[in-house]
């Protein structure tokens, strides 16, 4: 059976790794510091044989170096020349085994071009979408277009509901503030509110959401919904589900 767990790095960032009960061997997902992912190794006498990297952003691959040094594992990665270490370039449309499971790469740039998810179908689908999809958000614009965010998270919305989502950032009490105020009649939102304030009061993370939760709270993902697009048009153009969504985003990098 394959295992998740989180590595925490930076503050809010989460290194994801993927284990088989049956092995030593594991995979980790964005390792942007080595260094809590060779302890963890270290600790439980685990080999690291895979890496996924899902953008080319320091945070999510400034580990590979010494991981690289050490253990020389595989790296699955995106086109990007700027990823030092990648020996396995993969894109949209592809698929690559790993701790015995099948994964579709999904191209979704917006946060940056380079950006891919990696989807495995299962009981239960897991999804690691790196800083495309957060709980309650979804990343900063820093390369792509609005509209190619959210055709990138429209895509992903078509995974099914089950789907566990893996994000990259602890990011989901400030991403429900603002859900709070672009969808403000939503009650699922305080519900969430008020578990992911308990998760994290215990030192818990508030990951993995799922996809069906995610339509229910996220309201990037919830462009054509009437309540929010009446509490982004004080913020903006909202004719169209893609207006409505650059105008969530725009209000939010500067909520």
């Amino acid at each position: 059976m394959l295992s998740v767990t989180p590595i925490p790095a930076f503050g809010d960032n989460y290194i994801w790794l993927l284990r088989q009960d049956s092995t030593p061997d594991v995979c980790v997902v964005d390792p942007g510091d080595a260094a809590p992912v060779i302890e963890l190794l270290e600790r439980e006498g685990l080999t690291l044989s895979t890496v996924l990297i899902t953008h080319h952003h320091p945070d999510h691959t400034g580990g590979l170096p010494e991981l690289i040094q050490r253990h020389a594992p595989r790296v699955i990665g995106p086109d990007n020349p700027n990823i030092a270490g990648i020996d396995e370039v993969v894109g949209d449309g592809d698929e690559v085994r790993v701790m015995g499971r099948l994964l579709e790469v999904h191209a979704v740039p917006g946060h940056t071009l380079d950006h891919i998810a990696y989807f495995t179908a299962g009981i239960p689908p897991l999804l690691f979408c790196g800083d495309t999809l957060f709980s309650a958000g979804c990343g900063r614009l820093f390369e792509g277009t609005p509209e190619q965010m959210h055709a990138s998270l429209e895509r992903l919305a078509t995974l099914p509901d089950d789907t566990l989502v893996f994000a990259a950032h602890e990011y989901t009490l400030a991403n429900l503030r603002f859900a709070q105020a672009a969808d403000p009649q939503n009650p699922d939102v305080e519900q969430a509110m008020e578990e992911c304030r308990r998760a994290r009061e215990l030192d818990r993370p508030t990951l993995p959401s799922t996809l069906a939760r995610e339509k229910r709270i996220n309201p990037f993902l919830r462009c054509d919904d009437s309540s929010v697009r009446q509490a982004a048009s004080a913020h903006g153009d909202t004719d169209t589900s893609e207006a409505t969504f650059a105008t969530l985003r725009a209000w939010k990098d500067h909520f």
